[in-house]
């Protein structure tokens, strides 16, 4: 492993780098240099905006891919966000080859990544810091309700233009606390409808929260898998689980929702979100806009209330 340094950031990669020619959008501000697509992202800043730098071919810890393959997942994904356009998208700004390494430069998007994963041990070495996912399950039931209404808003239109959302979950979510503002900003291995699970247990994902199909090998990957990712993040915003619960979807590679009495909101909206994430697809909702349907219904006297 070797550290790297641009302006006064500093990141781990495991062979040293030349990044001074992103100095044509500013100054290094923020740097993520573990991810598992083998991308390091650097946030960069002039005198009137900020940048978000996605870079893949660099030789970075943690990937779970060469360097050569995060280049091809990167080129390909950029397509995405120009056919999945929505007001809560993280927007590009361009994208191009340089040197080894394939570059796509995004709008910034102000806020705090809800599963910071890269952060956890400083809040294990802090047990007074807050994680921006403590925070966000601490914020008012109206609030957590306007994020749950644009991830419902965002994934319909998924849906309506044939896509499966893949390994989407809270770490592709950013919050913005002072403004309330959510933005997606991972979309990298959504997929053209149909999709087949070709890795089985491997298939992409957080364990806390993938559908059974997305363990099974030769399992169709489609709209109720969306439905069961959607559900399963509402169980994430509105439920409360133990440490011990969360380990046993780990270990036993299932998603299990929490009692009524571990949910936060009422009786109705509890069974949408449970209908949702039915192991059985023949038990979750037909399709995600019935889905939606049911969920404003139970949600509507809450709203009125807060």
């Amino acid at each position: 492993m070797i550290i790297n340094k641009l302006d006064s950031i500093e990141f781990r990669l495991k062979e040293a780098q030349d990044f001074t020619w992103l100095k044509k959008y500013g100054t290094a501000f923020w740097v993520v240099d573990e991810t598992g697509s083998g991308c390091i992202c650097i946030g960069m800043e002039d005198k009137d905006k900020k940048y978000f730098c996605k870079i893949a071919g660099a030789d970075t810890i943690g990937a779970e891919m060469s360097p050569p393959e995060s280049v091809a997942l990167l080129k390909e994904a950029v397509h995405l966000y120009y056919d999945l356009q929505h007001p809560n998208l993280i927007k590009i700004i361009e994208e191009y080859e340089y040197r080894q390494f394939y570059v796509v430069v995004f709008e910034w998007a102000e806020g705090e990544c809800l599963f910071d994963h890269w952060n956890f041990r400083k809040y294990e070495n802090d047990p007074d810091l807050k994680s921006p996912k403590e925070r966000f399950r601490e914020l008012s039931v109206g609030k957590k309700l306007k994020t749950a209404e644009v991830l419902f808003h965002f994934l319909e239109n998924v849906n309506q233009k044939g896509y499966v959302a893949v390994d989407f979950y809270d770490g592709s979510l950013i919050y913005d606390f002072s403004t309330d503002v959510l933005t997606i900003c991972d979309i990298d291995l959504f997929r053209k409808a149909p999709v087949i699970n070709d890795k089985g247990e491997e298939w992409f994902g957080t364990k806390r929260l993938k559908a059974p199909e997305e363990y099974e090998k030769g399992s169709v990957i489609d709209e109720q898998t969306n439905i069961f990712t959607l559900g399963a993040l509402l169980f994430e915003f509105f439920g409360t689980f133990s440490e011990k619960e969360i380990h046993r979807r780990y270990q036993e590679n299932q998603f299990r929702p929490c009692s009524l009495s571990n949910w936060q909101l009422n009786k109705e909206s509890y069974q949408v979100a449970k209908k949702a994430v039915s192991p059985n697809k023949r038990d979750r909702y037909l399709t995600f806009a019935d889905f939606f349907e049911d969920w404003k219904k139970a949600v509507e006297r809450i709203r009125i209330n807060e």
